[in-house]
Protein backbone atom coordinates (compact mmCIF):
# COMPACT_ATOMS: atom_id res chain seq x y z
CA UNK A 1 0.00 0.00 0.00
CA UNK A 2 1.28 3.50 -0.87
CA UNK A 3 2.17 6.02 1.82
CA UNK A 4 2.07 9.80 1.72
CA UNK A 5 5.41 11.55 2.24
CA UNK A 6 6.10 13.05 5.67
CA UNK A 7 4.40 16.34 6.60
CA UNK A 8 6.37 19.52 6.03
CA UNK A 9 7.95 18.43 2.76
CA UNK A 10 6.47 21.41 0.87
CA UNK A 11 3.79 19.98 -1.39
CA UNK A 12 0.02 19.78 -1.32
CA UNK A 13 -2.20 16.70 -1.08
CA UNK A 14 -5.34 17.30 -3.13
CA UNK A 15 -6.72 20.34 -4.91
CA UNK A 16 -6.56 24.03 -3.98
CA UNK A 17 -9.87 24.94 -2.36
CA UNK A 18 -11.97 27.93 -3.50
CA UNK A 19 -9.81 28.65 -6.58
CA UNK A 20 -10.13 28.10 -10.31
CA UNK A 21 -7.94 28.80 -13.32
CA UNK A 22 -8.72 30.20 -16.74
CA UNK A 23 -6.58 30.76 -19.84
CA UNK A 24 -6.20 34.34 -21.05
CA UNK A 25 -6.51 33.86 -24.80
CA UNK A 26 -4.84 37.18 -25.67
CA UNK A 27 -1.63 36.56 -23.74
CA UNK A 28 -1.64 32.78 -23.42
CA UNK A 29 -1.04 32.95 -19.64
CA UNK A 30 -3.11 31.18 -17.01
CA UNK A 31 -4.95 33.31 -14.43
CA UNK A 32 -6.01 32.04 -11.00
CA UNK A 33 -9.37 33.30 -9.72
CA UNK A 34 -11.11 33.23 -6.34
CA UNK A 35 -14.25 31.12 -6.77
CA UNK A 36 -16.24 33.00 -4.11
CA UNK A 37 -15.60 36.66 -5.01
CA UNK A 38 -14.59 36.22 -8.66
CA UNK A 39 -11.49 38.41 -8.25
CA UNK A 40 -8.30 37.49 -10.07
CA UNK A 41 -5.61 36.35 -7.66
CA UNK A 42 -2.48 35.51 -9.66
CA UNK A 43 -1.06 35.23 -13.19
CA UNK A 44 1.55 32.67 -14.23
CA UNK A 45 4.68 34.16 -15.81
CA UNK A 46 5.25 31.08 -17.95
CA UNK A 47 2.62 29.47 -20.17
CA UNK A 48 2.14 26.40 -17.96
CA UNK A 49 -1.13 25.91 -16.01
CA UNK A 50 -1.44 26.10 -12.24
CA UNK A 51 -1.05 22.66 -10.67
CA UNK A 52 -3.85 21.41 -8.45
CA UNK A 53 -6.33 24.17 -9.40
CA UNK A 54 -9.55 23.27 -11.20
CA UNK A 55 -10.26 24.56 -14.70
CA UNK A 56 -13.15 26.85 -15.55
CA UNK A 57 -15.39 25.93 -18.45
Amino acid sequence: MAKNPPPGDGHRHGAVKQRSRVLNTKTGHFVKRDAVTGQFANVKSDHKPFQGVRKEK
